[in-house]
C-alpha cells in the first residue's frame, strides 16, 4: 500500500532551511519519513556520514585561516575544505568563525578536545558531519593553537589563507607584535630562534651545507666548518627572532624588539598557511 501522507512545498523549504540540504534530498528524506520532520533530520545526518566516509580519503587543501584574542589568550583556527567555492560561503565562514568562539568559551586545549566538545545540541565532530554532507566535501578541523602572553595578537592575511598568532613578555605592545605576527605571515620562519630549531633540522642543514662545499670542489676537511657558516645563514633566514625585520632589513626582528625594551621577546608564535 502506498504512503498517503502528501509532502509540501513549504515542508521542504522549512527541511532545507533548517538542515541546508539540497530540495531533492529534503524532499526524498520527508517521504521516506512520512512528514516526520525529525526522521527527515536524522536520515539527511545519515546521508551526510555517509558522503563524509567517501570523502575521509580526499585532500582538504582549501578552506580558512581564522585568529581572534580574548583577553591575554590568542586562537588560531585552520578549518579546511577541498574547494575555495565551499571556503567563501557564508555558512562555512560562520561555522569557523563558530568554532573559534566554542574554543574560547570551552577553554580548549588542542583540535582534538574542540572537535569532540558540546555544540548546538550535538557535538563539533556530528556538525563537521553534516557540513561534509551539505557541501559534499571533506570538511576537518585541520589545526588549532593557543598562545596565552602579556601581549598577544591575532593576523589574519585579507583572504583568510594564512594567519598567525604572537605573544611578548610585556604588556600593551598590541602594535608591535602585529608587526612581529605580519612578518611570521610574510616570511614563514620555521622556529622562534636557533635554540628552538630541532637536532634533525641542524644535522640536515649540516650534511647539505658539507655536501654542497664539496660539490664546489672545497677541501673535505674545510667542508664542516663551510656547512656551519651556511648553517649560521638558515637561522637568520628562518629563525623569526634572526630574521631581517620585513619593515627595516637592517634589523633583525630581535633587534627591533629590543630597541623599544632591551628584555622584550616574542614567547611564542603559531602560523597557518592552506596547503602547508
Amino acid at each position: 500500500m502506498e504512503a498517503t501522507v502528501k509532502i509540501t512545498a513549504a515542508q521542504v523549504n522549512e527541511l532545507r532551511k533548517k538542515t541546508g540540504a539540497g530540495m531533492m534530498d529534503c524532499k526524498k528524506a520527508l517521504v521516506e519519513s512520512e512528514g516526520d520532520f525529525d526522521a527527515a533530520i536524522d536520515l539527511l545526518r545519515k546521508q551526510g556520514q555517509k558522503v563524509a566516509a567517501k570523502r575521509s580519503d580526499r585532500d582538504a587543501a582549501e578552506g580558512i585561516v581564522i585568529g581572534k584574542v580574548v583577553g591575554n589568550k590568542a586562537i588560531l583556527l585552520n578549518l579546511s575544505c577541498e574547494t575555495d567555492f565551499v571556503a567563501k560561503t557564508d555558512g562555512f565562514i560562520e561555522f569557523a568563525n563558530n568554532l573559534l568562539d566554542l574554543a574560547f568559551a570551552n577553554n580548549v586545549a588542542n583540535a582534538e578536545t574542540l572537535v569532540a566538545a558540546a555544540f548546538n545540541g550535538t557535538t563539533v565532530s556530528e556538525a563537521i558531519t553534516e557540513l561534509t554532507g551539505k557541501t559534499g566535501e571533506k570538511v576537518e578541523v585541520s589545526g588549532l593553537e593557543i598562545i596565552e602572553a602579556d601581549t598577544v595578537v591575532a593576523y589574519n592575511h585579507p583572504g583568510n589563507r594564512v594567519g598567525t598568532i604572537v605573544g611578548l613578555n610585556k604588556a600593551g605592545l598590541e602594535e608591535m607584535a602585529r608587526d612581529v605576527a605580519m612578518q611570521a605571515a610574510a616570511m614563514a620562519p620555521v622556529a622562534l630562534n636557533k635554540e628552538s630549531v630541532s637536532d634533525e633540522v641542524i644535522a640536515k642543514e649540516i650534511e647539505i651545507g658539507k655536501e654542497l662545499a664539496i660539490q664546489e670542489g672545497k677541501p673535505e676537511a674545510m667542508a664542516e666548518k663551510i656547512a656551519q657558516g651556511r648553517l649560521g645563514k638558515f637561522f637568520k633566514e628562518n629563525t623569526l627572532m634572526e630574521q631581517a625585520f620585513i619593515k627595516d632589513n637592517k634589523l633583525s626582528v630581535d633587534q627591533y624588539l629590543r630597541g623599544a625594551d632591551p628584555e622584550l621577546t616574542v614567547t611564542d608564535f603559531k602560523r597557518f598557511s592552506l596547503g602547508n
